[in-house]
């Protein structure tokens, strides 16, 4: 059965999506940007301070749905110019354990929602 998870610690969904859906003991979450969720403004004050919120933001679903990033076992990890993957990865790699971490791509896309530089998203298991 599917459960809608939803959180006001992370960025209100601004279309026909939510923030996660559960089923059964898998979570796949929607792709987060760096929006503050308390006022839906974007963080793009640097690379790392905009993959720190897209972090944070994840984090808050994972936990509404009870989880935290060691139950990540796949991301996908969109920027819009691979010159901020290593930046990226530094920010990212801080939210897990090396040795645990998720299998993972990462793609360079021609545009993100409202122009941001990362968007990240995630399946998680209990």
């Amino acid at each position: 059965m599917k459960k809608i998870i939803i959180t006001e610690n992370a960025p209100a969904p601004i279309g026909p999506y939510n923030q996660a859906v559960l089923v059964g003991t898998t979570l796949y979450t929607s792709g987060q940007i760096a929006l503050n969720p308390q006022t839906m403004e974007l963080v793009l004050d640097n690379i790392e301070t905009e993959t720190k919120q897209v972090m944070e933001n994840m984090k808050a679903v994972l936990e509404a749905a009870e989880m935290t990033f060691e139950n990540v076992v796949k991301t996908t990890i969109f920027i819009m110019d691979m010159n901020d993957f290593a930046r990226i990865n530094s920010v990212y790699g801080s939210y897990f354990d090396e040795k645990t971490a998720p299998a993972r791509e990462t793609v360079q896309v021609a545009g993100l929602p409202k122009g941001v530089n990362v968007e990240i998203s995630m399946i998680a298991v209990k």
